[in-house]
């Protein structure tokens, strides 16, 4: 099935999905508390994409990946209804994560990516591993 809005409206809705989740909020004041501090609004024009989290100085990456919009192996559920478009769109989403990753790390930046459920678990655990891509040469 087709998508019933048109590229334009869909890319609207999409953009306010993205951006500023609460997940990406507990783990930005979580860093924030603990003396780090970073960018939001870092774009890499080459592949024209946002980072959740971008510590410049640094050259480190955060992504926090949503469970459903990037199929986590752990606890991914597939659409039942209008697969089709979800799991084309969602195959496009990890496409997506793999070319960032290559992307950077061939810049020479680190790339950490959060699961979803790894931060509502335990968010220590979360932040250590940021702090270990911050301590890597």
């Amino acid at each position: 099935m087709a998508d019933v809005f048109t590229k334009k409206v869909r890319s609207r809705i999409m953009s306010k999905v993205q951006r500023n989740s609460k997940p990406e909020q507990i783990l930005r004041k979580a860093l924030f508390r603990l003396g780090y501090r970073y960018s939001l609004n870092h774009r890499f024009k080459e592949l024209n994409f946002k980072p959740d989290i971008v510590m410049v100085s640094r050259k480190v990456c955060i992504f926090v990946d949503g469970c459903f919009w990037h199929r986590c192996p752990k606890c991914f559920k597939a659409p039942k209804s209008n697969k089709g478009y979800w799991l084309s769109k969602i195959e496009r989403n990890s496409e997506r994560d793999k070319e960032q990753n290559s992307y950077l790390s061939k810049n020479r930046w680190k790339v950490v990516r959060i699961w979803e459920h790894e931060l509502k678990k335990d968010i220590n655990k979360s932040i250590k591993k940021i702090e270990k891509a911050i301590k890597k040469k």
